[in-house]
C-alpha cells in the first residue's frame, strides 16, 4: 500500500492523479483523538473523517492548498479529501436558501465528475477548486451568522417502525424539527435505495430556488456514492433542512396534478420505443405550453408507446434552447435541474416515482421559460432544432474553436454541431472545454453546468446529442478567458508533490 501511495503522488507529475493509483484511494488516514475533539453544539462526524474535516475547517484559506498537499504526502486519500470538503460544507454552510454560498456543497460532485473524465493532469485541480470554494463560502457563512449543523436530538428520533410514517408526515406539513428527527430515524432504519425514494419525491416537489432542491438531492446522493453511505446521516439532515425552505407555494403547483397523472399512464410504458418525431413535437410544445399542458402531452406520448428517453430528449433540448436564446442564471438552471431530475429518474427503482419525475421535468421547463422571460426577456430564436452545422468545421483546430467561443458563440455552436454529427461525441471539443473549466473557471456554475451538459449529451439518444453539445457552447468558458486566480496557486502547491 505504501508503494501504491507513492505512485499516487509521483503520477501527479506536478498536477495529476495517476490512473494506476486509484486502488489506493480508499486508504483511510489515521484519526488522532486530539484532532477529533469538537464542541458539544456541533455535530460530530465519523472518526475516520473528523480530523480531515477539522483541518479543512480550521486552516486559513491562503494556506489550505499547501496543507492539503502536506496531508496527501502523509497518506490522505483522494476519497477522504473529497469527503472532507463535502462534509465540512455540510457541517458549516447553511442550506437556506438552497443556492448561493451553498454551492460549495452542491458543486463538489460536479468537480469530481469532471475530474474523473479529465486527463490525468487536471484531476486534482478540480478538487483544489472545491477546497478553495468551501473556504470562500465558509467565510461568507460566518459573516451571515456562522450557522452550523447541530447534533441530533436523540430523544425525538423515532424507531424503525415509526420512522417512515413520521418522515412523510413531517415533510408534508413542512415541519423542520420533526423532519430532522424523522430523517435521522429513517437513515438508521432503511437502506440507501429506500431512503432515496422518499427524498427524490420531496426534492422534486417544488421548483423553489430555481430547481436547486432537486439539484442538492441528486448531488448529495451522488457524492455519498463516492465517499460512502456511512456518512449519510448529517448529509440527509442538511438536505431535509434545505428541502423545507420556503414552504408550499406556486412553485409546487404542478406537483399534485402530476401525481394524479401518473395513474393514467399505461402499465407497460417502459417498453416504449424511441421516436425522434415525438421528441420534436414535445420540444415545440415546451416553447409555449403551460405546465399542465406540457405534462399532459408527455402523458399522451407515453400512452402512445413513445419511449421515456425521447421525452427526456425534448426536455434537455428545451433547456439548451433557453440558454441559447438568453444566456443567464435562470436558463442555466433549466439545464442543471433537468439533469438532476433525469439522474433521479435513472436512479429510482419505483415506476411511479420515475414517471412523476418525468412529468415534473416537463412542467418545470415551462416554468423556467416564463421565469427567464420575466427576468430578462426571451427572444423567439434561435431554435435548437434549426441550428445549421458549419461546413468547414473539420478543418478548424479545436484550439481555434475554443477561442471562437469567446468571440462568436453562435458560430462556435455551429462548428460543434458539425463535429458532433461527424464524430458522435466530439471528444476533442469536450476534452478541451473541460480543461478550460479547471484553469479558467471561477464560479460554481462553471463546474455545475459543464458536468450536467456533458452528461446530458452522453445519456441522450444519439439523435439529440449533437444539438445538446452545440447548446453547451453558450455558457462554457472560452480559451480567451483569463486563468482563474486560483490556477497559479494550485500549480504552485502541486509542484511540491
Amino acid at each position: 500500500m505504501a508503494h501504491d501511495r507513492r505512485d499516487f503522488l509521483r503520477g501527479l507529475g506536478g498536477a495529476v492523479v495517476a490512473a494506476r493509483a486509484w486502488p489506493a484511494l480508499a486508504a483511510v488516514s489515521p484519526a488522532r483523538a486530539a484532532d477529533a475533539q469538537v464542541t458539544p453544539d456541533i455535530v460530530r462526524l465519523r472518526p475516520e473523517i473528523e480530523p480531515v474535516v477539522r483541518w479543512i475547517e480550521d486552516t486559513p484559506r491562503e494556506r489550505v492548498l499547501d496543507t492539503a498537499i502536506d496531508e496527501l504526502k502523509k497518506g490522505l486519500s483522494y476519497r477522504h479529501l473529497l469527503g472532507g470538503i463535502f462534509l465540512a460544507g455540510i457541517r458549516n454552510i447553511k442550506p437556506r436558501p438552497v443556492g448561493f454560498k451553498f454551492h460549495a456543497v452542491m458543486a463538489i460532485n460536479s468537480a469530481h465528475q469532471l475530474g474523473l473524465d479529465a486527463p490525468q493532469q487536471d484531476r486534482l485541480l478540480a478538487l483544489f477548486w472545491a477546497l478553495d470554494n468551501f473556504k470562500s463560502s465558509q467565510a461568507q457563512d460566518v459573516k451571515e451568522g456562522d450557522w452550523w449543523l447541530e447534533p441530533v436530538k436523540e430523544a425525538a428520533v423515532p424507531g424503525p417502525a415509526e420512522a417512515r410514517k413520521r418522515f412523510t408526515a413531517a415533510m408534508d406539513r413542512w415541519d423542520d424539527e420533526a423532519a430532522d428527527a424523522a430523517v435521522t430515524g429513517l437513515c438508521r432504519a432503511a437502506g440507501a435505495g429506500e431512503v432515496m425514494e422518499y427524498l427524490w419525491r420531496y426534492g422534486a416537489r417544488d421548483q423553489q430556488n430555481i430547481g436547486h432542491k432537486i439539484i442538492f438531492t441528486a448531488q448529495a446522493f451522488r457524492t455519498l456514492q463516492t465517499i460512502g453511505w456511512e456518512h449519510a446521516e448529517p448529509v440527509l439532515r442538511s438536505l431535509v433542512f434545505g428541502l423545507l425552505n420556503g414552504g408550499p407555494g406556486e412553485a409546487a403547483a404542478p406537483y399534485a396534478a402530476n401525481q394524479a397523472r401518473v395513474a393514467r399512464i399505461r402499465a407497460d410504458w417502459a417498453a416504449g420505443q424511441p421516436d425522434a418525431g415525438a421528441a420534436a413535437s414535445l420540444l415545440d410544445t415546451l416553447r409555449h405550453a403551460s405546465a399542465d399542458e406540457a405534462a399532459e402531452q408527455a402523458l399522451e406520448l407515453l400512452n402512445r408507446g413513445v419511449a421515456a428517453s425521447s421525452l427526456w430528449d425534448a426536455v434537455l433540448l428545451a433547456a439548451g434552447e433557453l440558454l441559447m436564446r438568453q444566456p443567464g442564471i435562470v436558463p442555466l438552471h433549466a439545464t442543471t435541474a433537468s439533469n438532476s431530475l433525469y439522474y433521479a429518474f435513472r436512479a429510482s427503482g419505483d415506476d411511479a416515482m420515475r414517471l412523476l419525475l418525468l412529468l415534473q421535468a416537463a412542467s418545470w421547463i415551462t416554468m423556467f421559460r416564463e421565469g427567464t422571460r420575466a427576468r430578462s426577456g426571451l427572444p423567439d430564436s434561435p431554435r435548437i432544432d434549426q441550428l445549421e452545422p458549419a461546413a468547414d468545421s473539420a478543418a478548424v483546430p479545436v484550439g481555434d474553436l475554443l477561442a471562437e467561443m469567446g468571440k462568436n458563440r453562435a458560430s462556435a455552436a455551429r462548428r460543434v454541431l458539425a463535429r458532433a454529427r461527424a464524430g458522435g461525441d466530439a471528444r476533442d471539443f469536450v476534452d478541451g472545454a473541460r480543461h478550460l473549466i479547471f484553469t479558467k473557471g471561477t464560479d460554481s456554475h462553471d463546474y455545475k453546468f459543464a458536468a450536467a451538459a456533458f452528461e446530458d449529451a452522453l445519456v441522450a439518444n444519439a439523435t439529440a446529442r449533437p444539438e445538446l453539445l452545440a447548446a453547451s457552447v453558450y455558457y462554457l468558458r472560452s480559451a480567451g478567458d483569463p486563468d482563474s486566480p486560483l490556477t497559479e496557486r494550485a500549480r504552485q502547491a502541486l509542484a511540491r508533490l
